[in-house]
């Protein structure tokens, strides 16, 4: 008899289920275990996904089909590097599946960015998405400005839950203590900050035209941001000059009657503020929290994406109560025997083969950074799958030796007093927050500790 290939993914967000649906779907033969930190499976999507995005959530329809499947199995609550070593596991598959993501922050290596006020955007994300570790983040929203650093969508995302209306909100998945928060904020403008230009911002169409339309907000541009932006639209590609011209038109054009009235009552406003960067988060005087950040002004050398962003020497003061950094995620090793390149913090890999380690894969924001949407881990993913499928059809990854899989690492875990998660006990966990949720006229109301989290898990 055959033995059959086992494969061990280590991570349970897109990533590392893209990879499961592949390689399942390209073998007959393989069989696939997910191990996962926390007691719920989905990473970003759970974790990341802005609330009031339920859409974007849809993909775990799909992942739920693939860990129901006989060859797929689910083990949360499994924290590789601490609860079994990424070396235990080689010894245990035939192939190990980094799949783990970013889940450390850049840093802006600014003074100040120490004090209290200042978040890094993944954990106020974090915080408002139910993260376990995030729950006790408790931001102060008592300022009336709050600056964002950096112009992705997630950077769009914070704006947005800060300035929504509560009726949109109390009807998402945001957790019960975000929305007390919120409903008690007195945040009433956000300025969403970028080194470069507006030709050069990292968000899409959609998420800006959200802004644009966001009910009593108002748009607030500088005009001037724009000089020059109007003629260099032409040799732009398409989604950039779709995107950039909403952006001349939300700054520069005046608006019709309606949307003037719809200005003029709005009590919120937000804007991007192009062409600065963080030099230092200003305190108060007793030097205990933030009071403002000193911008410096920045001018650019060169066009298009390939802009550079250079120092003009002058600097500008923001007075403002909540910093939050969202200037991008961070791969972080979690073990020393990784070839990791920490400058770029992704593992060194070739099409997903991990560098002098045979039988060793990566997949998602740990192969490529942090970039993209879902799709485009969804891509990657599926390369990575092929990799290592191409690697079993060759021989070059030998399968042909009897591996132990989940049952030798089932007693390591045992012998440690680790008791993991199965999918079916995340289904439980999934069910009492979707009742819980019905209860309040929400999709869903999350579990907010571990704790609550297993306990449900082994009722």
């Amino acid at each position: 008899q055959r033995c059959s290939p086992k494969v061990c993914i280590v991570g349970s967000g897109p990533a590392g289920f893209y990879t499961a649906q592949q390689l399942i779907k390209a073998r007959q033969d393989v069989e696939v275990d997910i191990y996962e930190r926390l007691p719920v499976p989905f990473g970003l999507v759970r974790f990341g996904v802005a609330p009031d995005h339920p859409e974007v959530k849809n993909v775990i329809n799909t992942f739920t089909q693939t860990a129901r499947q006989s060859r797929c199995s689910f083990y949360g609550n499994v924290d590789v590097g601490t609860d079994v070593s990424v070396e235990e596991l080689r010894q245990a598959y035939h192939a190990v599946v980094l799949s783990y993501g970013a889940e450390g922050n850049r840093t802006m290596g600014v003074p100040g960015e120490d004090l209290a006020g200042v978040h890094a955007a993944k954990d106020f994300v974090g915080w408002y998405n139910g993260l376990p570790s995030c729950r006790q983040l408790r931001p102060d929203l008592s300022s009336e400005t709050a600056v964002i650093l950096g112009q992705g969508n997630v950077a769009l995302d914070v704006a947005r839950v800060l300035l929504s209306p509560l009726d949109i909100l109390k009807m998402t998945d945001i957790t019960q203590p975000a929305l007390e928060a919120l409903a008690e904020s007195q945040v009433r403008r956000v300025l969403i900050v970028g080194r470069r230009g507006p030709v050069q911002v990292a968000c899409t169409v959609k998420e800006v035209r959200e802004m644009v339309n966001l009910p009593n907000a108002r748009p607030e541009m500088v005009g001037a941001d724009f000089e020059g932006v109007a003629e260099a639209l032409k040799d732009l590609p398409r989604p950039r000059k779709r995107l950039t011209e909403l952006m001349l038109k939300t700054a520069l054009e005046v608006p019709g009657e309606k949307e003037q009235q719809r200005r003029s009552e709005a009590s919120h406003a937000w804007g991007f503020r192009f062409f600065r960067s963080p030099v230092e988060i200003l305190a108060d005087p007793e030097r205990s929290r933030t009071a403002g950040i000193r911008l410096a002004v920045n001018r650019l050398e060169g066009s298009g994406e390939g802009a550079r962003a250079v120092l003009t020497g002058e600097v500008e003061d923001v007075t403002c109560g909540l910093v939050i950094s969202s200037i991008g995620y961070k791969s972080l090793p979690i073990d020393p025997s990784l070839p990791f390149d920490s400058r770029k913090a992704i593992v060194l890999n070739n099409m997903g083969r991990v560098q002098r380690a045979a039988g060793l894969y990566c997949s998602g924001w740990l192969k490529t950074g942090p970039t993209g949407v879902i799709a485009t881990t969804m891509n990657n993913s599926f390369d990575t799958a092929r990799s290592l499928v191409e690697d079993m059809d060759l021989g070059t990854l030998d399968v042909s030796v009897v591996k132990p899989g989940s049952q030798s690492v089932a007693a390591l875990l045992e012998k440690r007093g680790v008791k993991p998660v199965t999918f079916s006990d995340w289904e439980k966990i999934d069910r009492v927050e979707l009742s819980r949720g019905e209860a309040v006229g929400k999709p869903r109301e999350k579990l907010l500790t571990v704790e609550e989290m297993l306990q449900v898990a082994r009722s």
